[in-house]
């Protein structure tokens, strides 16, 4: 009885040791890259053209650029910070800016060019270069802007680098998957958005 109960343990335990063993090189799910999603709202930056409306006051109403400062020029409140907000929140700082001169000031603030949306692309592509992106776009999208890959590129070593913080952040492009035939849509994911900024470098 005893030998019967110690082989049973002995066998549970090296069961259990195998299945152990065998999930931990399971293949696991691929996880999305952080920080690859399409930006929810859009934010406002450098060189927009912006269309700054107070009811009532046509004074103060006008078309204004943002400067290189991320900063545009209005009457009454001089330099105001644009850059970095949505213009929902622009239209709120603005609003709290101009109680000081009116009661009820109503501020409408509408995006009338964008021209701060801006991706660069270089290396082995038909045409590098710096490309002004007017609604969003994912890694492919640009690529097809500048003419696709050539022939001497490394297409499972694309990269997209991007401004998260004082170093650039790399973030791996799987070209080759994406555009592979025999690829079923499970990498559709990984096609993902660019946010203004990016570099995509193409080997």
């Amino acid at each position: 009885m005893r030998c019967f109960t110690t082989c049973l343990v002995q066998a549970l335990t090296i069961g259990l040791s195998t299945l152990s063993a065998t999930a931990a090189h399971a293949p696991q799910p691929q996880q999305p890259v952080a920080g690859e999603g399409c930006p929810a709202a859009y934010v406002i930056g450098p060189e927009d053209l912006l269309d700054i409306a107070v009811w009532g006051n046509e004074a103060l109403t006008r078309s204004v650029p943002v400067r290189p400062d991320g900063k545009i020029s209005l009457p009454l409140l001089n330099d105001v910070h644009a850059a970095g907000l949505t213009p929902m929140e622009l239209r709120d700082k603005l609003t709290e800016a101009f109680k000081e001169y009116m009661p009820s000031p109503s501020i409408a603030v509408l995006v009338r060019e964008v021209h701060s949306f801006k991706v660069t692309v270089i290396g082995q592509v038909k045409t590098a270069g710096r490309y002004e992106i007017k609604d969003r776009a994912t890694v492919l999208d640009v690529l097809a802007l500048a003419g696709g890959l050539t022939d001497y590129a490394a297409r499972g070593r694309v990269v997209v680098l991007r401004s998260d913080g004082p170093t650039p952040r790399q973030i791996p492009f799987p070209y080759d998957r994406l555009t592979s035939k025999k690829d079923t849509g499970g990498s559709a994911q990984a096609n993902f958005c660019v946010h203004p900024g990016d570099v995509i470098v193409v080997p």
